[in-house]
């Protein structure tokens, strides 16, 4: 594989204490894109692991320099996050994500790639024979059902990963500010020619899911009120339901009063009653704070994310390529510039990890030990 500063494929791997699969992660994933017919770059980001994984990562960026890149962040920001600040990075004109936990085979790339080749701006993936739990993949299925209903955002499978975007929507999704998002979804709503193909699902090499009980609610929760308002719609019609209803109790019980008298039967009827529209009082405010919730997070616009250093030896490796070419043809007589045009023929051997934003701070080859830039997204 030979070095380039402009790849035709960029990979996107969160990573969040992984150090024990990470070397059958790389022993996997380099020949998986070594066999594709296109220049690729590999963008690790470690979202504030407390493991290893970010020495493993700093190790592998120096054993493959010419197509390794690791984004370190200052903290755990969520995989999403995590993602999004690789997608900062990457310069390909696809983009493939990927989990660490080889669930999802790096073999499988090819596939999506080939996809892309045939126009399709957004290729989603199938998890066939999943190795998940019984309850999981259950609720997985119940959860995508709703979640199209609500939002009519149609993702088979929306808990796979495995998915590769074109530039465009990577530049679209890039130019976004959302605090809270869901990406696969985001890119959906971004995409003209969808698609979706059936992968292949393996069990977890090492470790357990870093999603609990609560981070998936918390996942979905930012899925459905992130794209779509019906459920205030809902929550409207059942108000007005729940007042109709109210408005003939009480007339029922004031025909009843004047024609049968006073009476004492049917007292714990209406406590039921009464606890049931507490009930949906709560779960309407809660549902109302939610929204509320997500105005008050994007409106402060901190950081979603803070960059640490990055890691890239790739225009240092290519320069040092150069002085070598330039050795072996001084004695031929051809004229050598570095800078301009080393190691690629196009691409400046000067720059290191420039971000796409022009705005953003060019990051030299060796950067420092904590250099922190913040992103907020468009705004």
């Amino acid at each position: 594989m030979t070095a380039t500063l402009q790849p035709d494929l960029s990979v996107v791997i969160p990573i969040f204490n992984e150090e024990d699969g990470l070397a059958a992660l790389f022993a996997r994933l380099y020949p998986a894109l070594d066999a594709l017919s296109c220049s690729y770059e590999v963008i690790f980001v470690n979202d504030g692991s407390r493991d290893r994984s970010a020495a493993l990562l700093a190790d592998q960026c120096h054993a493959r320099a010419d197509v390794t890149r690791v984004v370190l962040l200052n903290g755990n920001y969520g995989q999403h996050m995590a993602i999004l600040a690789g997608f900062e990075q990457a310069v390909g004109e696809m983009i493939v994500t990927l989990d660490a936990d080889l669930q999802n085979p790096p073999e499988e790339i090819g596939k999506l790639v080939d996809k892309m080749r045939e126009g399709f701006d957004y290729v989603g993936t199938i998890r066939k024979q999943r190795r998940d739990s019984y309850f999981r993949r259950k609720a997985s299925l119940a959860m995508n059902r709703l979640r199209e209903r609500i939002t009519r955002i149609k993702m088979t499978d929306q808990g796979c990963m495995l998915r590769a975007y074109s530039r465009r929507i990577v530049d679209t999704i890039n130019r976004c500010g959302e605090v809270n998002t869901f990406i696969p979804a985001l890119a959906y709503t971004f995409a003209q020619n969808p698609v979706e193909i059936e992968v292949a699902h393996e069990e977890r090499f090492a470790g357990e899911s870093k999603y609990s009980l609560y981070s998936l609610i918390r996942l979905n929760f930012d899925l459905v009120t992130g794209f779509s308002v019906v459920p205030l719609q809902w929550l409207s019609f059942i108000g007005v339901v729940l007042s109709v209803a109210s408005a003939g109790l009480f007339l029922l019980l004031v025909i009843r009063r004047f024609l049968l008298g006073s009476e004492v039967q049917g007292v714990f009827t209406l406590f039921a009653i009464t606890f049931c529209l507490l009930g949906v009082i709560l779960f309407g405010l809660g549902l109302l704070g939610e929204y509320i919730g997500r105005i008050y997070e994007q409106v402060r616009a901190r950081p979603r994310y803070l960059i640490a250093t990055i890691l890239d030896e790739r225009a240092s490796l290519m320069a040092q390529r150069g002085i070598a070419d330039h050795g072996e043809n001084r004695g031929a007589g051809e004229e050598f510039h570095l800078g301009e045009n080393a190691g690629s023929g196009s691409s400046s051997a000067q720059v290191s990890s420039m971000p796409r934003d022009p705005a953003r701070a060019e990051l030299s080859d060796d950067p420092p030990a904590q250099t922190f830039k913040t992103h907020r997204g468009a705004q």
